[in-house]
């Protein structure tokens, strides 16, 4: 099997990392570029004393350590200006405790598996997740509506919310009703889900929203690499179902930590 075959079925989880590690689309994608290119150039130097996943993030966190990545500017300038704020904020965390923990809970790594991603032992791996979780246990708390039309899943969702401190403004199961619950009561954060109850699509219901104000936007889906096709705009910030705690608290950290819009384009 080729080199392309091996890392194909990874990109998508590639570049939700990408997105999440740096809060954009935009400059996930870039980073995830000049990885693959990285690898077109030089596929000799790919690792293949591991397996292709762990190899294709090991270019990419080559890239990310170098930062010697060129950064397509925002289409507007409000985004501009939450990028600029988002990166006065990075000296709040320490970057790679941020990226110890997105590898861990989000993709799902272990503490050996994240050690050889970002050159630490295993233990490193464990004190950096726990200085992570300890700076979200400092964040400011803020409001969220959950848009979710499974009862078990927006219990779930909403209890590991409020354990994180936040408030719940409501629970929308279709489109319309999260349009009214977000103008009758404004959230910090949104969580959504994809497909609602009544077959409307959450991806709708948020773009309602963001068409009224901006908020920070987490999507919660169980086929992820649907929305990450590289074919159309996409979501910042993706949860897989079926999903663990610290996948959601991580996720949310992040979004709230960059406190910029998971619009599409």
């Amino acid at each position: 099997m080729s080199l392309a075959s091996d890392i194909a079925p990874h990109l998508p989880y590639l570049r939700r990392y990408a997105r999440a590690l740096t809060g954009s689309q935009t400059n996930g994608d870039s980073f995830v570029r000049a990885a693959l290119e990285a690898i077109v150039a030089a596929p000799a130097d790919f690792p293949r004393d591991v397996d292709a996943r762990l190899g294709l993030y090991k270019v990419f966190h080559a890239i990310w350590s170098s930062a010697n990545v060129d950064i397509a500017p925002e289409s507007d300038g409000a985004a501009h200006d939450m990028e600029r704020v988002a990166q006065d904020r990075l000296a709040a965390i320490t970057p790679l405790s941020r990226q110890a923990l997105l590898l861990t809970a989000m993709e799902g790594f272990t503490n050996e598996d994240a050690g050889y991603l970002i050159d630490a032992t295993p233990t490193d791996v464990a004190s950096l997740v726990a200085e992570a979780l300890a700076e979200i246990d400092r964040q400011t708390a803020t409001r969220v509506l959950i848009i979710e039309d499974e009862p078990i899943i927006a219990m779930d969702i909403e209890s590991i919310v409020r354990d994180l401190g936040h408030e719940i403004t409501g629970i929308a199961v279709t489109r319309d009703e999260a349009r009214a619950l977000a103008q009758s009561d404004r959230p910090g954060l949104v969580l959504a889900d994809i497909q609602l109850a009544d077959g409307s699509s959450g991806i709708d219901a948020v773009q309602d929203i963001l068409g009224e104000f901006s908020v920070p936007v987490i999507f919660i889906t169980a086929f992820p690499e649907r929305l990450l096709t590289g074919s159309r705009p996409e979501p910042t910030f993706l949860i897989t179902k079926p999903f663990q705690r610290s996948t959601v608290k991580a996720a949310i950290a992040q979004a709230l930590f960059f406190n910029s819009t998971a619009s599409f384009g």
